[in-house]
């Protein structure tokens, strides 16, 4: 699961981390082409229904146009919207895609195919049950534990901030939609929301004692093929199992993550170590 992530970069800075051109989309681009792009604010607690940054590949085309346009950056709503949909909010009901359903779910599985996109992060944020005495184990999905309410309910919860060890952003696997507001003018700018969800899967045995989830991180040998609207089934299975966690580094951080009022780059700060914690790196 990931319901939580920091993204403090600029709109120059991911061009350069991405290796984004300055101007790939017209700027008088229709609002029902192409997703707009904002310069956001930083923000260290990014929480569903909020505006992201997206890196999307080039557009489908026929094997007769030349070679693929370039990669491009825009502004998403978190909480994917999908085009059939009656009413926007549905997106904050669709915040992860399960890997393992991804491809046939029908919310899912169009954008999975044809609109892929990569999700800046610094970090996303996890967290760790804490029974009363003191015993922890690891968080679960709703959508697989039964008894999820009531174990989360009884206990305390423990955060974490899982980035790579050398501070690059991360890349999390998403997808995109576009949903049309019909109580929206045809030349409202905002008639057409464009919105995304991270696609989440099994985590990984070094991260599986905090939660049994985790966001599919795209290492960045593997954007082009993420990106390339005519990869293939098994190309992008492949990625799905290919999250970089040996690159990982895992910092406890402080509760004042858990309320989304918080917002500071402190958020990113490792509580000091009190001899009893675990290393910060995972290797």
């Amino acid at each position: 699961m990931c319901g939580r992530y920091a993204q403090s970069r600029s709109v120059h800075q991911l061009r350069l981390a991405f290796a984004l051109p300055e101007q790939a989309v017209p700027e008088d681009a229709p609002a029902a082409s192409w997703p707009p792009l904002e310069e956001l604010e930083p923000d260290y607690n990014i929480s569903p229904g909020r505006p992201v940054y997206a890196v999307l590949g080039p557009p489908p085309r026929a094997d007769d146009q030349g070679p693929p346009g370039p990669r491009s950056l825009h502004t998403l709503r978190w909480g994917l919207v999908p085009s059939w949909a009656k009413d926007r909010n549905v997106g904050y009901r669709m915040i992860n895609a399960r890997g393992e359903t991804v491809a046939d779910k029908p919310a899912f599985r169009s954008a999975y195919r044809r609109r892929r996109c990569l999700l800046p992060a610094d970090a996303y944020y996890e967290w760790q049950l804490v029974g009363k005495d003191g015993t922890t184990q690891a968080s679960t999905s709703p959508a697989t534990d039964p008894q999820h309410k009531k174990r989360k309910a009884k206990a305390d919860k423990k955060p974490y901030s899982i980035h790579y060890r050398d501070d690059r952003p991360l890349a999390l696997a998403g997808i995109f939609e576009r949903w049309r507001d019909p109580e929206a003018a045809e030349d409202d700018p905002a008639a057409w929301v464009w919105s995304c969800a991270v696609i989440t899967t099994e985590a990984a045995p070094e991260l599986a004692h905090i939660h049994e989830r985790m966001p599919v991180v795209v290492p960045p040998e593997d954007w082009d093929v993420w990106l390339d609207p005519a990869s293939g089934a098994d190309d992008l299975a492949h990625l799905l199992g290919e999250t970089p966690v040996d690159r990982f580094a895992v910092d406890e951080v402080s509760t004042d993550v858990n309320t989304i009022k918080n917002n500071s780059p402190d958020l990113l700060e490792p509580l000091a170590d009190t001899g009893g914690g675990e290393p910060g790196t995972l290797f």
